[in-house]
Parts: structure tokens; C-alpha cells; sequence
């Protein structure tokens, strides 16, 4: 997306995993200054060849207009921000809006923004819908909380970075959106599991099967994304078991604190909790596919059937 504000400011990125990488690819190739840091710093090298400047410390990106942060969880969230070389721990030098990506507690996202401002810096919670391949697609989508001024000024790079922006209000609004969103994420893919066994059981192949899925009313970006994994059994990691667990263990969590009776959701997370005692860690979380397989004997074999994934139709 073009935007004559798109590059006015100096960006800070912390955080060069899978989504992290891609997303800060993508500032970078819209021609945006961008310095990266992560706690290994060989996994931010590829990024310098693409024009980042990598830097030692959180606290090296502190003198950056805006800094977003995309990290694994809350305790690494809050490290990163408060620790004592964090964005937030130099005597003078703080960002003007802090971005944060990661699917993080409502308690550890209201820490940050309140340590944010005692520096006079503006938080967004900005936590994420989609992984590295809809990045790549241009397809990742925000939901953001906070103030309504930093917002505006930020959209030009939350469009850069995908389709755009959904702006909730104020405070920790999107965090219990996006732990909604992903509560419902482990709920659906272990229904589109037991529906695509049932059908195979019965001998339909599971390509015809999504195929007429998908064309349904029932069908869905995500179901169509998750079809060539389910099809072709290709598990390469989008999202990891335990990545799903935590967030569905922080939607039970929201759930008990309001009164929110979540009985499939509970379900699905002990269903996650078997997946990983089964050994699938270091896989993709569409492994619930497999565990459901063998809950009802059925042996899975790739299908060898080339199907779309929806996002470059």
C-alpha cells in the first residue's frame, strides 16, 4: 500500500522469529528504516542483508520513533519492555509508540502500557491474525487497542504489513479479542479434524471431501488454508501445539474471571494438552488431524493431490 506517511518515522522491530522476520521483511521492502533485535542474533542476520540494522539490546531501539515487538509470550514481552535492558530502561531515551504484536495476558499487556507511560511512551496492543505464509501473502490482519491518535498515526505501517487494522477502543480491548480469536482457532481445527476422519472413514478422500467444503457455506479462509496440510499431511510449523495451548489456557482463564461457562473450549485444550503428550511439539498444531486419525484407527497417507491454500487465488 502506498502512503506518503509510510517511512516518516524510524522503526524498531524486536523479535525475529518466523512472524517476526516476515513482518519486518515487509517494512523493509516498502523501503521503511527499520533497526531489528532478537535474542539470538543470527536469526535477525538474513535481515540486514535486506537493509536492517541489527542491534545488541532492546534497549539499542529505545531511540526509535515507533518500536513493535512480536515475541513468544508474556514473560518474554515484558522482559523485552521492562527488563533491565529493555525498550523501556534508558535514562531519557524511550520510544514515542510502542506496538505490540504478541498474543500476551490482558495483566501483562496493562503492565506494559502502564510502565510505557510513566517514559511518556504510547502503547498499541496489536496482537496478529495469520502466520509467516500470510505475511508473505500480504494477508495478516491487526487488531488494535489504545490510544485513538497513535493508532491513526501507525495504520499507514499496520497496512504495509497486511490487509489492515481493526481499531476496538481503548485499553486491553485487543487482547481478549485476539485470545477469542484464537480460542476459536483450536476449537474449529479440531472439528474440521473429527468431520474430515469421519468422511475419510467412510471412504471419501479428504481432497474431495474440503474440495465441496470449501465451495460450502461452511467453508472459510482457514479451512481452505489448512487444506494442503490436511490433504497432503505437510506439517510444516505454522503455529506450534503449545503456542495453541497457551492461548487457549488464557481464554479459559477470561472465561473463569467473567463467568464464561467455555466447555468446548476446555475440551479442545485438553485435546491440545494429548497432542503435545503424544510427542507433536516441534510440528504444526493441524496435528490434531493425526491424533484424531489414530483415535478412531485410521492410518493417514498423503494424498499427493495439489490443492490451493486460498491466498494466492
Amino acid at each position: 500500500m502506498a502512503d506518503e506517511n509510510l517511512g516518516r518515522h524510524s522503526i524498531g522491530w524486536a523479535g525475529a522469529g518466523r512472524m517476526g522476520s516476515s513482518m519486518a521483511l515487509r517494512l523493509l521492502k516498502a523501503g521503511c528504516d527499520v533497526a531489528v533485535w532478537n535474542r539470538t542474533r543470527a536469526r535477525a542476520a538474513p535481515l540486514a542483508d535486506k537493509g536492517a540494522a541489527i542491534v545488541d539490546r532492546p534497549a539499542d531501539l529505545a531511540g526509535r520513533d515507533i518500536v513493535f515487538t512480536m515475541l513468544a509470550g508474556s514473560d518474554d514481552f515484558l522482559a523485552v519492555v521492562t527488563g533491565p535492558d529493555g525498550l523501556l530502561s534508558r535514562d531519557g531515551v524511550a520510544p514515542r509508540i510502542l506496538i505490540d504484536c504478541t498474543t500476551v495476558s490482558e495483566e501483562a499487556s496493562a503492565r506494559a502500557r502502564a510502565a510505557a507511560a510513566e517514559r511518556g511512551t504510547v502503547f498499541l496492543a496489536a496482537p496478529v491474525s495469520g502466520n509467516a505464509k500470510v505475511v508473505k501473502a500480504g494477508k495478516l490482519s491487526f487488531v488494535v487497542s489504545g490510544p485513538r491518535p497513535a493508532f491513526d498515526e501507525a495504520l499507514p505501517y499496520l497496512a504495509a504489513l497486511g490487509v489492515g487494522a481493526s481499531y476496538v477502543g481503548e485499553g486491553e480491548h485487543a487482547r481478549i479479542v485476539k485470545i477469542c480469536h484464537n480460542v476459536l482457532l483450536g476449537v474449529v481445527t479440531q472439528s474440521l479434524a473429527e468431520i474430515t476422519v469421519l468422511a475419510e472413514k467412510a471412504g471419501v478422500p479428504r481432497h474431495a471431501f474440503l474440495a465441496f467444503l470449501n465451495q460450502s457455506v461452511m467453508g472459510s479462509v482457514f479451512s481452505r488454508y489448512k487444506t494442503p496440510a490436511f490433504v497432503n499431511l505437510d506439517f510444516a510449523v505454522t503455529f506450534t501445539p503449545a503456542l495453541l495451548r497457551k492461548d487457549l489456557e488464557l481464554g479459559l482463564a477470561a472465561g473463569r474471571r467473567l463467568e464464561v461457562p467455555m466447555p468446548l473450549a476446555a475440551q479442545t485444550c485438553e485435546i491440545v494438552q494429548a497432542l503435545i503428550g503424544n510427542g507433536f511439539t516441534e510440528t504444526d498444531f493441524a496435528q490434531l488431524l493425526t491424533l484424531q486419525a489414530r483415535a478412531s484407527g485410521l492410518a493417514l497417507e498423503p494424498e499427493n493431490v495439489s490443492v490451493s491454500d486460498g491466498l494466492s487465488d
